[in-house]
């Protein structure tokens, strides 16, 4: 493995009976780096995540985590990894300091009352360490999930939709305590379906159908599409989006507020399709796609690529 890669994974395989999750996927992230990992529903996300961290075995695959064999070596990569899964799963009739007790105890930590109180200070959880986990609101459970999967010093934290249900004030918060762990060094895979969360992350990856669709930084992501959008303004849009997309060379017309985007991946195509509605009504301009625009339109590739 390249010496600054937390994770380099070739040909990443699962199968479940006759679905494939996952299906040769390669992935590379660097050490200290901020991974957003984008993808619909029922995509691979979580089997992809649960692969890499030992707690599924891979049909097919090699590679790296943390410098460990993915396929061999996954008791070592659980060590040094902290996992946050989508659900709150901690006991809700314990306090938060007895939470963190209970996983330090799992972890067999060596001194777990120092422990309790580092992961309780690094997090602003001090004050409540009192308080009974079902008594939390989501953003203070998000920052007792966070702890508790920090709580053994891990090298690699892999974040399965970890700000689901969370209000926006906690969800910055939380994204300024990511920013300032990965300027420590600590290597994140987040999964969210958040644009703005996703435009936070140093290099994005998208699933779709257990196939990763495209990797890169934002810029690059959207440089690949080579998807051309314009706005739109003026009366009755629903009715225009409704009409516009019937036309080829239209990949999406979606609703921004009170503006129509309508994207396509051929220009000339495009532009063909938009020309009968240039009317003086409606006011035309060309914008630079953005990359909620850029995924609706690889999601919808991805599906007609699943149903052929």
């Amino acid at each position: 493995m390249t010496e600054n890669l937390a994770i380099d994974v070739h040909g990443m395989t699962k199968h479940f009976g006759s679905l494939t999750a996952v299906n040769h996927v390669n992935l590379q992230v660097r050490t200290g780096e901020i991974c957003g990992f984008l993808g619909p529903n029922g995509s691979g996300k979580t089997t992809f995540i649960r692969m890499l961290c030992g707690l599924l075995r891979a049909d097919a695959g090699s590679g790296a985590c943390l410098g460990h064999d993915v396929i061999t070596e996954s008791e070592a990569i659980k060590r040094q990894v902290g996992y946050m899964t989508q659900r709150f799963s901690f006991y809700e009739d314990l306090s938060i300091a007895e939470n963190l007790d209970f996983v330090a105890r799992m972890y067999s930590l060596k001194d777990r009352r120092n422990a309790v109180r580092e992961s309780l200070e690094r997090l602003g959880l001090a004050e409540r360490r009192d308080q009974l986990a079902g008594e939390l609101s989501g953003g203070w459970k998000q920052r007792l999930a966070l702890a508790a999967c920090m709580i053994h010093q891990p090298k690699l934290l892999l974040l399965d939709e970890p700000t689901a249900g969370v209000d926006p004030k906690a969800r910055r918060e939380f994204w300024e305590e990511i920013h300032e762990l990965a300027g420590q060094g600590l290597t994140f895979l987040i999964a969210t379906h958040y644009m703005d969360e996703a435009e936070r992350c140093h290099r994005l990856a998208f699933i779709s159908g257990g196939n990763l669709l495209t990797h890169g930084t934002v810029a690059e992501v959207i440089d690949q599409a080579h998807l051309t959008t314009w706005a739109v303004n003026g009366p009755d849009l629903l009715k225009l989006a409704g009409q516009i997309r019937e036309h080829p060379g239209v990949g999406q017309a979606v609703a921004f507020g009170n503006t129509l985007h309508v994207s396509g991946d051929e220009v000339t195509a495009l532009e063909q399709a938009i020309a009968p509605f240039r009317t003086e009504q409606y006011e035309w301009r060309r914008i630079d796609s953005g990359l909620e625009d850029v995924f609706i339109q690889m999601m919808k590739k991805s599906k007609k690529g699943d149903s052929s």
